[in-house]
C-alpha cells in the first residue's frame, strides 16, 4: 500500500525496491494476492503499456476495487484481472515470468474469514518458482497477527529452506527494531 513517502517501512517497501531491480518495461509478472490492486498498480507501472500483470484474487470485491484504481490510473490494458486462487496460477500464466508477488493473510478492511491458507499458497508458490525466469524474483509478505498466520508463515519459511542452492537464493528479512508479529518477508530469487 502507499503511505505517501518512499522508504523501507514494512515487507512491502523492500519487495517494491527488489522489484524495481528484476523486472523491466514488457516483462510478464504476477500478482498472485491482488487485494484491492495496490501491488498490482506498482507491477504495471513496471511492466508499463507492453508488460502483462496477471492478478489473481478469489473475491469479487477486491477486484472491482482493483479495476476502479487501475483504471484511474491509467494501467488497466497490461492487467488481466483473475477471479480464481493463487493455486490456479499456471491455468492463465503460460509464458515465463520476472516476478510474483504473495501479500499472504486477510483484505485489509474486510472480515478475516477469508485468509490465504497453506496448501494453496504452497501450490502457488511450486509453480511460481516452476514459471519464473532466471533473475526474476518471488516477493512474500508473511503476516502472523491473524488466526492462521503463524502456520503459513512456517510453511512459507520451511519451502524455502528447501529449494535447491544452485537454483535459488532464499532470504528472510525481517525489521528488528519492530513487534515479532509485524510483516515480514521472504524473498527468493532464481539462478538457473
Amino acid at each position: 500500500m502507499k503511505s505517501g513517502r518512499e522508504g523501507l517501512g514494512g515487507s512491502v517497501g523492500l519487495s517494491h525496491l527488489l522489484l524495481r531491480r528484476a523486472v523491466r518495461p514488457g516483462a510478464a509478472v504476477v500478482d498472485a494476492t491482488c487485494g484491492r490492486g495496490h501491488d498490482t498498480l506498482f507491477l504495471a507501472r513496471l511492466v508499463g503499456g507492453k508488460g502483462t500483470v496477471w492478478a489473481f484474487d478469489i473475491q469479487e470485491d477486491a477486484l472491482a476495487a482493483a479495476r476502479e484504481l487501475l483504471d484511474g490510473e491509467g494501467c488497466l490494458t497490461q492487467v488481466r484481472l483473475v477471479n480464481a486462487g493463487h493455486e490456479r496460477m499456471t491455468e492463465y500464466v503460460r509464458e515465463p515470468v520476472r516476478g510474483v508477488v504473495f501479500n499472504l493473510g486477510f483484505l485489509p478492511g474486510a472480515g478475516r474469514d477469508v485468509i490465504t491458507r497453506p496448501h494453496t499458497t504452497l501450490a502457488a508458490l511450486e509453480q511460481a518458482a516452476h514459471t519464473l525466469l532466471p533473475g526474476g524474483i518471488i516477493a512474500i509478505s508473511l503476516y502472523t497477527g491473524h488466526a492462521g498466520g503463524v502456520e503459513e508463515a512456517e510453511a512459507v519459511e520451511h519451502w524455502a529452506a528447501q529449494l535447491p542452492i544452485r537454483s535459488f537464493n532464499a532470504w528472510l528479512s525481517r525489521q528488528l527494531n519492530r513487534s515479532a508479529a509485524a510483516p515480514y518477508l521472504v524473498l527468493v530469487e532464481k539462478l538457473a
